[in-house]
């Protein structure tokens, strides 16, 4: 379950932006997670709430966005969605992808009192 190192490395951004800027409580959070992440949503809010008790992200509301996975064809030269690492084109059918996006996990937003 590295969904759970990946909350703890949540929370070190989170923590340092608190700091930084004298922040006391965070209410929200919303981050955005590609669709070839391979981040489970369920475990990842699970993991967030655990990881938030003690610091000043406990109690705060966790938001995914899911960014859709784009690929460009070479073959018929277009963006298409991808919904795996090693899809074929659904245009064309071409094997020839080159991935634009899809594998990230960034924080978006940060809301606090």
């Amino acid at each position: 379950m590295h969904e759970l190192s990946l909350c703890q490395n949540i929370l070190e951004i989170v923590e340092q932006q608190c700091k930084t800027h004298h922040i006391k409580k965070v209410t929200e959070l919303w981050l955005e997670i590609g669709a070839l992440s391979c981040v489970e949503p369920d475990a990842l809010k699970f993991c967030f709430d655990i990881s938030c008790q003690g610091t000043p992200a406990e109690g705060c509301t966790l938001h995914l966005i899911e960014i859709p996975a784009l690929a460009w064809c070479w073959q018929c030269e277009k963006q298409v969605e991808i919904q795996a690492h090693h899809d074929i084109c659904p245009q064309c059918g071409s094997p020839h992808l080159q991935r634009q996006n899809g594998t990230e996990l960034r924080i978006k937003e940060i809301a606090f009192e």
